[in-house]
């Protein structure tokens, strides 16, 4: 009876190798996408708490842009991996059409953000805060900048998840590496003016990115011309399928509605956060953020196997077989967040070796931050590990009562908390977080109720 328990909860070697052979490449990919933030800010740090808050709330911004750029490319991408899964390459370049067109498309409003109103909009990050001026400045001139790295980072990232979504992990990690390493050793040049180059401080991070991103995007399109992925196809472009771009819109609105709703939520908390005291509350949550970057980067690699696994299942028809496949990802989860709750703890000791040079306050600020985030971080792996299946097979609706819903009593609550109380931005946070738990219920009962148990490429 142990062993078949067993076989019902947890998979055997083989699928697990199969699982980390996918989502290993791709966590340690965004675990260096991660790593360019955290060098930025490393660096920048090192001019003080003000240059480095423009840089970090700019960055949060832009967090914004890739969060709705994966929204597209998730869209395109359940279908991508169905089709994948069902050896329809006419579906799989469709798919690629999709998130190529939509993607463009968001550029625009990127473009504006960085470059016509990038003080309007930044200034909203730090509403009540003392030194709201001096952080503009420097986070203007910052975020202006980083408008050039709009259409590489779409271009990048687009190939990127295509080819994650069809199980090819390794070339966007190895590019990814090479990308990291530039941005790194142009950081250290230009900030401070090391290897003979000119010290331009906030200019240089910026100018770093700019090159690194645009090196990552000429690989990335080098690599995709030698390689001719199935998924690539210059003809389907002219000859776009709009019947699927409208059942992928369809699917994809309920994706982006769920993002932009926690997006807000995100950005209203923060600011919310950000105005509990000076710079040094600014800076404290900006670093706790940078650094538990290195955590959230586990969510890429766990929900992407989950997604490719289980989509290729109902893409090819075999229903049942994935079923089984979401309880043995559900399993992997619990235990893969455990172990990612000790690493937090364990990371708290980079603080005072990678932003040393902030105030004793803010340093203190981000170690609660970390410790806090560390303790929800099981109760988050399993979250993105229940909406990876519910969105592997096109169930995208309950995603957004999940955000939606947790918004609407979030938000409210948290803007009564600031009103009335002077407690902390952390026991703001821990409250804010403990709604995380209904997530998980609601997420569990769409997975009982089986609505993504449907293979898309088939319909």
């Amino acid at each position: 009876m142990k062993i078949l328990a067993q076989r019902k909860f947890f998979g055997d070697m083989k699928f697990y190798k199969s699982a980390l052979m996918i989502g290993i490449p791709v966590m340690l990919q965004s675990l260096l996408q991660s790593l360019i933030s955290l060098i930025d800010s490393f660096m920048v740090a090192g001019l003080g708490d003000v240059k480095m808050l423009g840089v970090n709330i700019s960055g949060q911004i832009l967090f914004v842009f890739m969060i709705f750029l994966g929204s597209i490319s998730t869209a395109g991408g359940i279908f991508l991996t169905q089709y994948s899964g069902a050896k329809d390459k006419e579906g799989m370049q469709q798919a690629f059409a999709f998130k190529l067109v939509t993607s463009f498309s968001l550029s625009i409003a990127y473009f504006l953000v960085t470059m016509v109103f990038p003080r309007q909009i930044l200034s909203l990050m730090v509403i009540g805060n003392t030194q709201a001026d001096l952080i503009l400045d420097h986070g203007e001139e910052y975020m202006f900048l980083m408008g050039f790295v709009g259409v590489q980072s779409i271009i990048s990232y687009i190939l990127a998840s295509s080819y994650r979504e069809i199980g090819k992990v390794k070339a966007p990690l190895i590019i990814s590496v090479t990308a990291t390493a530039i941005n790194t050793i142009l950081n250290w040049g230009l900030i401070y003016g090391n290897m003979g180059l000119p010290k331009l401080e906030v200019k240089g991070a910026a100018y770093a990115t700019i090159i690194a991103k645009t090196t990552e995007m000429l690989m990335f399109i080098a690599y995709t011309i030698i390689d001719k992925p199935e998924f690539v196809s210059l003809p389907a472009l002219k000859c776009i399928n709009f019947k699927l771009f409208g059942q992928i819109l369809k699917k994809g609105s309920m994706i982006v509605i769920s993002q932009l709703i926690w997006v807000v939520s995100e950005t209203v908390t923060a600011a919310v956060y950000n105005g509990r005291g000076g710079a040094d509350v600014v800076s404290g949550m900006a670093a706790s953020f940078t650094i538990s970057n290195l955590l959230f980067a586990s969510f890429s690699g766990i929900t992407t196997a989950t997604a490719v696994i289980i989509g290729k299942s109902l893409g090819s028809n075999r229903l049942n077989q994935a079923r089984q496949e979401k309880i043995w990802m559900l399993s992997a989860a619990v235990i893969f967040g455990g172990f990612m709750c000790l690493f937090g703890f364990a990371i708290t000791i980079l603080v005072p070796i990678v932003f040393g040079s902030l105030s004793q306050s803010a340093q203190g600020i981000c170690k609660g931050m970390l410790i806090l985030i560390a303790v929800f971080m099981p109760l988050w792996i399993y979250i993105n590990t229940q909406l990876a299946i519910l969105r592997a097979g096109g169930d995208t609706r309950v995603c957004m009562w999940v955000d939606g819903g947790a918004a609407l009593i979030i938000i409210p609550v948290l803007l009564l908390l600031a009103a009335f109380t002077n407690w902390s931005p952390i026991i703001l946070y821990m409250i804010i977080k403990i709604f995380d738990i209904g997530k998980i219920m609601i997420a569990h009962h769409a997975l009982k109720k089986e609505r993504w148990v449907v293979n898309l490429s088939a319909n």
